[in-house]
């Protein structure tokens, strides 16, 4: 993720003293992503991940921590956390909180396969399978209320059809209950960049901190929009059918959840588009960020208002 808190090496050193994992040999921050700060760490039993959460508090960790450790012991192929000497998964570093965790073998793809979109839709159905035996829970920070209100805060830097493009679709997914959809666990961020494959194999699931409890068709469709979309925004079809035959193979997607995929999809194109024009206008200060485009989402939104017939033809 991008660096905003800067760790010396003596810091790093002391730190890890309250850990059984080693002497610290190297570590360097990580310029992707855009909410915490993480560092690769190598000591002289293995390497790690070290994250430093900006906005997250210590109260809203265990969760995250709680519910990746539950995952990887189910065979979700995600990081598990590290405890400390006392057992505790949490701590903090300069100030901010602070988490080890297993660092996963593998690389982010830019443009996936047909194999690889296969893989990483058998491994979302068994994420969301294994995650219904996780007993806490936690609500989407990012849902419908979020949207309406990001959308009030980043209206007035829009041009008049991006505008009503956006007041429509916030109007359209007040229409639509999702009340009978199947919920549960969600990574609610699965773009290419926190997926690592080696080859085809799917060996890792990273960065679930966006993770809550949900609609199930709602982290399918944020991970369709990534990575199944073709340049222009539009869906590549033979991709998609791959991806969602090979999660219906894990957990049988349903009819309500048929009729609610186009909605989903839109949804899932919203909340990206909101979250990039926030990041542009309204930037945190850090060492090293970035931010993305928003002209992505504003044109996979548009095509999934455009084809919603389209839409509905690919599933199982």
């Amino acid at each position: 993720m991008s660096v905003y808190t800067r760790v010396e090496r003596n810091e790093l050193e002391q730190f890890l003293t309250e850990y059984s994992i080693g002497e610290l040999v190297d570590y360097e921050g990580i310029s992707a992503g855009i909410e915490n700060t993480n560092y690769f760490v190598t000591t002289t039993q293995g390497q790690y991940v070290l994250t430093l959460f900006e906005a997250l508090g210590m109260n809203d960790l265990p969760y995250f921590l709680d519910m990746t450790a539950h995952l990887a012991d189910e065979g979700v192929p995600c990081p598990h956390p590290i405890p400390d000497n006392n057992n505790h998964y949490l701590r903090k570093l300069n100030e901010k909180p602070a988490a080890l965790v297993t660092r996963l073998q593998g690389i982010n793809v830019i443009t996936p396969n047909v194999e690889q979109v296969t893989a990483l839709g058998s491994h979302l159905g068994h994420m969301h399978v294994a995650g219904q035996s996780f007993k806490q829970t936690r609500p989407n920070a990012r849902g419908p209320h979020w949207w309406a209100e990001t959308s009030k805060q980043v209206s007035s830097k829009l041009n008049d059809d991006e505008l009503h493009m956006l007041q429509d679709e916030i109007k359209f997914q007040k229409q639509h209950d999702r009340s009978d959809l199947p919920t549960g666990i969600i990574h609610a961020d699965m773009f290419r960049d926190n997926v690592m494959f080696t080859d085809n194999e799917l060996t890792g699931i990273i960065d679930f901190y966006y993770a809550c409890n949900d609609v199930l068709l709602y982290d399918i469709a944020v991970t369709v929009n990534d990575w199944c979309g073709k340049e222009d925004g539009s869906l590549d079809e033979e991709k998609t059918l791959a991806f969602v035959h090979a999660y219906h193979e894990q957990r049988h997607l349903t009819e309500q959840e048929h009729a609610m995929w186009p909605v989903m999809l839109r949804a899932g194109a919203l909340r990206f588009w909101l979250s990039r024009l926030y990041d542009m206008y309204f930037p945190r200060d850090g060492e090293l960020t970035h931010t993305k485009n928003p002209d992505a989402f504003k044109h996979i939104l548009q095509d999934r208002r455009e084809h919603e017939s389209f839409i509905l033809k690919l599933w199982p």
